[in-house]
């Protein structure tokens, strides 16, 4: 199967894990998971229905112990997870990464107590131990975070079993997923290709390749609704049992307590963006309708290039000269830490057949370094996927000196660096445009993006909210979910549309569904969160870079209200989205007067 056309994109890297381990029967990991076995069950011995008696020294050292596990299990599974993208479809790669799951959701169970007996400690001697010793204090957000899920925590032995049962559960049929997606052939004028290159074939400048690809997808998506409509029924309606059982007000508080957020927060942001709407996606669709010369336009012309727009193609070197210039203009700094994602093998970058696909940055643990899987074409969106996901492991990088505890950075923030990232290279860009119709086509670019990244997202976080709702009422049929799917594309897309059969089942590739639900609100969060920012970076604000890496340097050891007062800005502000949703109105503001 192939599953890129061929293009001279010049030498893609491709990951050295062997900062991880070596090899999967190296001995290194034998070595740790026996570690990691023996210390879990000493672990347990130590502490479990002690952790109330400790003293402050006691309970610093019991904190380095679970970092010192959480850092060792963290490793192996990264590593398993990380070769597994490689080639999803290889079944040695998977039987190792279950494997891996397996032995180490068994060899942690003893683990589960320390949370629980955490939440059962009183507030007053915890504040005291606090106080008693500043290493201990600097965990304090850590046993806040824990805290938060006090009302929602169920019995030592309940909590134990849906450790242990993990692994037949929501993983298994994440899996699936995956595997399923992975394995999905298209064939378009006599060639088979994998998804991502299929979609790829949806920025393509011919209307009929464009038209060809979407038909495509759409069939092959229809083929396997049944499969994928039981993978969402089962994960919603695990998750409604055991949000039930928490006593989780709503499907979405998990993700709000994980994220470090309050829903009236993340209510603010998807009402200011629904109410956008017509301010932004409908009046830009519109625009690129007329641009395109239809009368209207059919889903597989929403990402297409304008048709002034370049099919040149962007080479490696080339996307990298881009990224670096862009992130060295804002502070030398920023490109000295992104350099060795390019020269040590923390990318990987071509499309491989069986590869996951999408793009992401993965943290691995604090004593090793992130990675960056890309699929890269070389289209202009995928220099801009470089820049976002290269942010991504900066931030990573800075927030590593955290330790494992503290460094990972609640979602809502987790997308700043990198939406941040992609900023700074697409105003680099539009600052060497040299024609009106290059800074228009740079200009509609980046507001596509922006609409994909805020408008699309909020449309698929309300997508998931009206699915877990409905399913909370029985079982859904493949055509219901299409129902669904299809009432938030009309709202957020608007009138220039028609919408091809088969469209309905678009809903079924979209990863975050399954592995992380309502996180799409996140990436909105992040643009809305970066527009704000960008605007204070450009009124000049006073030490905006030093206040910048300090912000990601935090990773999670602070909350987003602290993190944003350095800038003078406050998410709980309603107004607050307003201002970035603004930028947004104002780059379509000047497409329509470049129309005059």
């Amino acid at each position: 199967m192939l599953d890129a056309p061929a293009r001279d994109l010049g030498q893609l890297p491709e990951w050295d894990l062997t900062d991880l381990y070596t090899a999967p029967d190296a001995p290194e990991i034998a070595r740790d998971m026996d570690w990691l076995r023996d210390e879990c069950a000493a672990f347990s011995n130590d502490y479990k229905g002690k952790l109330a008696d400790l003293d402050a020294d006691a309970m610093l050292n019991c904190v380095h112990r679970y970092e010192k596990i959480d850092t060792v299990g963290g490793r192996i599974m990264s590593y398993a997870g990380l070769r597994y993208y490689q080639q999803t479809t290889d079944p040695e790669r998977a039987a190792f990464l279950s494997d891996c799951q397996d032995r180490i959701t068994t060899d942690t169970a003893p683990l589960v107590f320390f949370s629980l007996e955490v939440n059962r400690i009183d507030d007053a001697k915890l504040n005291a131990l606090f106080d008693a010793n500043a290493d201990l204090a600097r965990y304090r957000p850590v046993f806040d975070r824990l805290r938060k899920m006090r009302p929602h925590q169920l019995s030592d032995e309940l909590e134990e079993f849906l450790h242990d049962q993990s692994v037949v559960g929501a993983t298994a049929w994440n899996k699936l997923f995956d595997e399923t997606i992975a394995g999905l052939e298209f064939e378009i004028d006599g060639e088979v290709m994998g998804i991502e290159a299929t979609l790829n074939q949806l920025t393509e400048q011919n209307r009929s390749k464009r038209e060809a690809a979407a038909r495509e997808l759409g069939r092959v998506f229809s083929e396997n609704a049944r499969t994928f409509a039981r993978i969402h029924n089962t994960l919603a309606k695990e998750k409604e049992v055991e949000d039930r059982w928490r006593k989780m007000p709503t499907p979405q508080t998990g993700r709000h307590l994980a994220n470090d957020v309050e829903p009236e927060v993340v209510e603010a942001l998807r009402n200011a963006v629904v109410a956008a709407y017509p301010r932004l996606s409908h009046r830009y669709y519109e625009l690129k309708r007329k641009w395109l010369g239809l009368d209207r336009m059919e889903v597989w012309d929403r990402n297409a290039p304008l048709p002034m727009e370049s099919d040149t193609i962007v080479n490696w070197d080339q996307a990298r000269s881009m990224v670096m210039d862009a992130y060295s203009d804002f502070s030398p700094k920023l490109a000295d830490l992104a350099e060795p994602f390019f020269d040590r093998g923390w990318i990987d970058a071509a499309v491989t057949p069986g590869k996951a696909p999408g793009a992401f940055a993965h943290p691995t643990v604090t004593d090793a370094h992130p990675y960056v899987m890309l699929n890269y074409l070389g289209k202009p969106r995928d220099v801009m996927t470089l820049a976002h996901e290269l942010g991504h492991g900066v931030h990573q990088v800075l927030a590593a000196d955290q330790g494992e505890m503290l460094s990972s950075t609640p979602l809502t923030l987790a997308e700043t660096a990198s939406v941040f990232g992609e900023m700074l290279t697409f105003r680099k860009l539009l600052a060497g445009a040299t024609t009106q119709a290059e800074r228009k086509v740079l200009l509609a670019g980046k507001v596509e993006d922006m609409i994909n990244t805020v408008v699309r997202q909020i449309a698929f976080y309300d997508f998931e909210c009206k699915l877990h709702a409905a399913r909370a009422e029985g079982e859904l049929t493949p055509d219901e979910i299409n129902a669904l799917w299809m009432s938030v594309q009309a709202e957020s897309l608007g009138d220039a549309f028609d919408f091809m059969d088969d469209y309905q089942v678009f809903w079924a590739y979209i990863p975050h569904f399954v592995h992380s639900p309502f996180y799409v609100y996140a990436y909105a969060f992040g643009d809305g969160l970066v527009n704000a920012l960008y605007a204070a970076y450009e009124d000049g604000a006073p030490d905006f870079q030093d206040n910048y890496f300090e912000m990601l340097k935090a990773g999670g050891s602070k909350h987003h209200s602290d993190l944003l007062a350095p800038f003078g800005l406050d998410a709980s502000d309603p107004a607050f989205w307003d201002k970035g949703l603004s930028m947004i109105e104002g780059m379509i503001d000047e497409l329509e007067a470049m129309e005059d």
